[in-house]
């Protein structure tokens, strides 16, 4: 077997505890889910907001990275931060 990472190892012990229930109807669930995704990624509302020349340019060079849009990233950031998601990283 392949050596597993945290999440992966993680997820198979919930398996192997018998934590996982089956769907009883799929499609209900995943357009139920889809809705879900759908409300959540709506682009309803414009902000502006003042930067750094430099920090710009640091998420420029990050989203480039990425392969993503720069303002796609700055989104993604306020959302993973709004939905706490985002960890602040120790130097």
């Amino acid at each position: 077997m392949a050596k597993l990472d945290k999440e992966e190892k993680d997820l198979l012990d919930s398996f192997e505890r018998d934590e996982w229930k089956p769907v009883t109807d799929i499609e209900v669930e995943s357009d139920n889910y889809r809705e879900y995704a759908r409300k959540s990624f709506k682009k309803d509302i414009r902000v502006n907001i003042r930067l750094s020349k430099r920090d710009l340019e640091a998420i420029q060079k990050r989203a480039i990275e990425e392969g993503i849009p720069y303002q796609t990233l700055m989104g993604s950031i306020l959302h993973k931060y709004a939905d706490g998601r985002l960890k602040e990283k120790s130097r």
